[in-house]
């Protein structure tokens, strides 16, 4: 329990530091007005996604000392934890991510964009860019599908793991479903930093503020949920 709580109030700070990172995002001008501008828009950008790593960082450790209670998430809110795939968001989300900003961005400069202007955001994505943006979410699919047969076979194990008496085979067990959270973990750190480097640094402060949006709206809709159900 102690570790679980650990880990709670990181995520607490780790979720109010995000808000700040990402509202400091937001104040640069996109695209940048000056050298100073785009110097600092990349820094941020590496800052941002080096706090991403910081989670996954902090969470393997506490992954390490009671798995069980980081799939529960006690911290995440019902819906949040609706949504998981295997302790954590799925990978594959970034791409419907890329395509729904782009084509959102793409319409509201259609005009710019058929007079030949050069827009510079997640809605003028060269060619080259989409062909990257598909290749990665293939490899990703098949490594996500992967670790997913990996728990389908962990579960079917299920009736071992009850039926076990022997302290090993449950050690060996609970390593395994370890071994599997943290893979999970990695796929996902590593989709947002392959996905940032095939993007410019405009486009790129785009996707992550998009992306922090999105996990601040289902936190924010979700503890509402769960704060209206509980008062009833």
């Amino acid at each position: 329990m102690g570790s679980t709580t650990s880990f709670g109030r990181f995520y607490e700070t780790w979720f109010d530091q995000l808000h700040h990172l990402v509202h400091q995002l937001r104040q640069v001008p996109k695209p940048p007005t000056t050298q100073d501008d785009a110097t600092h828009l990349c820094l941020l950008v590496d800052k941002l996604v080096n706090h991403y790593a910081e989670y996954y960082r902090v969470k393997s450790v506490a992954v390490e000392r009671d798995v069980l209670s980081v799939f529960t998430a006690s911290w995440a809110s019902s819906l949040e934890r609706s949504l998981h795939w295997i302790a954590g968001w799925r990978p594959t989300t970034l791409f419907h991510l890329v395509y729904t900003e782009s084509s959102i961005m793409f319409e509201s400069h259609i005009i710019d964009i058929l007079r030949g202007l050069k827009t510079g955001d997640l809605g003028d994505l060269s060619p080259s860019q989409f062909r990257r943006v598909s290749e990665l979410q293939c490899e990703t699919v098949k490594e996500e599908n992967a670790v997913t047969e990996e728990l389908a076979e962990w579960q079917d194990g299920a009736s071992e793991f009850m039926g076990s008496s022997c302290c090993s085979d449950i050690d060996d067990k609970i390593g395994r479903l370890v071994r599997i959270v943290l893979k999970a973990d990695d796929l996902r750190l590593r989709t947002v930093r392959k996905v940032v480097e095939f993007l410019t640094p405009q486009q790129a402060a785009e996707f992550l503020i998009a992306a922090a949006e999105l996990q601040f709206g289902i936190r924010f809709w979700g503890r509402n949920e769960d704060l209206h159900r509980h008062s009833l």
